[in-house]
């Protein structure tokens, strides 16, 4: 052996051997709701998931944890590993709104959290059981009005945008509702057909499996403009003037230091699955409208949201409990 081969093959047994990275997804991904199971959340994380396991070659697991307005799923993910195998399927509840409304976060969004893709704005509404009178929602304020303390009103928990609504509402009018929080719409959905409580706010999509004689009434669209799929159906702030509608939408975000790379691999590959035309019909029956921007884009939208969330609390004079 000559020097030179002798002195090569002396160096290459004493570097450390370089071990190629995995590809990414080398195992399956986890995506945690802020939102409970069985409601319209559900359906279109699972149609998205469903896309991404085909495209990506690994199985996108969905975990609903939608207690406490989605702070525990939320919590969950900014302790993660920022390594792309723990994603949050979060709202505005959790992500912006709760931190107006409750004391003591345990995360702070912008700081915590990696914005990767927004899936786009949720259509809300406020919906009446069997139990309370009044066709519309003109009605059903009134007679909350004249009988403070006897309506309770449901949403997906404390400090979520159904709350909020349900706050303002109260702030607007004058009337003296109870507010009941669930873990998530769907158990909120079955009490309001029941008369356990008798009016609900949540997602569209939640509630049109039980609009019906006897069951529930649509009473408004709670959007900045009427719903295409249910035209003659009012907003709220057309029944009740100064109503400013809190922000309500869905994305996709990380823990807080996500390689850039890594962000730009999961951004495509939802975009692909969210604009699909199949998944964009399945979100539209679920009252979510398809709306996808670049991952600075939404970090920035994040941001305004809270500037606008400020101005709606002080303005109806909500504070964190």
């Amino acid at each position: 052996m000559n020097s030179a081969l002798k002195a090569f093959t002396i160096a290459l047994l004493a570097a450390p051997f370089a071990v190629p990275a995995q590809p990414y997804p080398a195992k399956p991904i986890r995506t945690i709701m802020t939102l409970g199971a069985g409601g319209s959340a559900e359906a279109a994380a699972r149609a998205i998931s469903h896309k991404l396991t085909e495209s990506m070659g690994q199985a996108v697991i969905i975990e609903a944890m939608g207690g406490a307005g989605g702070a525990i799923g939320a919590s969950a993910v900014a302790r993660a590993a920022p390594d792309g195998y723990t994603l949050l399927f979060g709202t505005t509840s959790a992500l912006v709104l709760r931190r107006f409304l409750v004391k003591n976060m345990p995360y702070d969004t912008l700081r915590d959290f990696t914005p990767i893709i927004p899936v786009g704005e949720t259509i809300s509404c406020v919906v009446a059981g069997p139990s309370i009178p009044g066709n519309t929602l003109a009605e059903v304020i009134d007679y909350a009005r004249r009988n403070p303390g006897k309506v309770s009103f449901g949403s997906s928990g404390i400090g979520t945008t159904h709350h909020l609504s349900g706050g303002i509402i109260e702030q607007l009018s004058g009337a003296k509702m109870v507010h009941v929080p669930y873990k998530g719409g769907s158990q909120g959905v079955l009490d309001t057909v029941a008369g356990r409580v008798q009016l609900m706010f949540g997602t569209l999509g939640t509630m049109t499996p039980q609009l019906g004689p006897g069951k529930l009434r649509l009473l408004a669209i709670n959007n900045g403009k009427r719903y295409p799929g249910t035209p003659d159906v009012p907003t709220i702030a057309e029944v009740l003037p100064g109503y400013d509608r809190p922000p309500s939408w869905v994305g996709y975000l990380g823990p807080a230091g996500m390689a850039p790379p890594l962000v730009q691999r999961l951004h495509g590959e939802l975009n692909k699955a969210i604009l699909a035309p199949d998944t964009v019909a399945l979100l539209a029956t679920q009252g979510i409208l398809a709306d996808t921007t670049s991952s600075a884009e939404f970090a920035t939208f994040i941001r305004r949201n809270f500037d606008a969330a400020e101005k709606l609390m002080k303005a109806a004079g909500i504070e964190a409990e």
